[in-house]
């Protein structure tokens, strides 16, 4: 006699076809612009030129720790949470890139430092953090 399949609970994303796969992929498209806007932003500032391979130089790095942080992190389950979701993707990200840009010769002085973790942090934990707080004010109290 065959084995019946254990039960599992349903699964989200067949409720609602295309949306589990949507909403991580926004959050990847909005983190990845964000990183970029990060590096063409301190390319102007130090008046590197900012062009796109300029702007890809300088955030290549920062994009390869982002995408092992997602991997690390299984993003794809909780993208929006900024725990415990953002907060490892804005401290890989970080630690990681500077890591990458200190092995590929890139400057990495203790001001361009405190700068990528103020600035990412803003940009890959803030985003998470308002939509948490818009979500539960829009809660009906019960």
């Amino acid at each position: 006699m065959p084995r019946s399949a254990p039960l599992r609970p349903a699964d989200p994303s067949r409720s609602r076809p295309g949306r589990a796969r949507t909403v991580p992929v926004a959050w990847w498209i909005a983190d990845v612009a964000l990183i970029l806007v990060f590096a063409a932003s301190g390319r102007r500032t130090h008046e590197h030129g900012v062009t796109v391979a300029g702007v890809l130089e300088t955030a290549w790095p920062f994009l390869v720790a982002y995408a092992t942080a997602t991997l690390a992190v299984r993003a794809w389950r909780s993208p929006g949470a900024p725990w415990p979701t953002g907060v490892v993707l804005w401290v890989v990200t970080v630690a990681g890139g500077l890591v990458v840009r200190a092995l590929a010769g890139g400057g990495v002085a203790l001001s361009f430092q405190v700068v990528t973790l103020i600035v990412l942090g803003a940009f890959l934990l803030l985003p998470r953090v308002v939509l948490r707080v818009v979500r539960r004010r829009r809660r009906p109290v019960a």
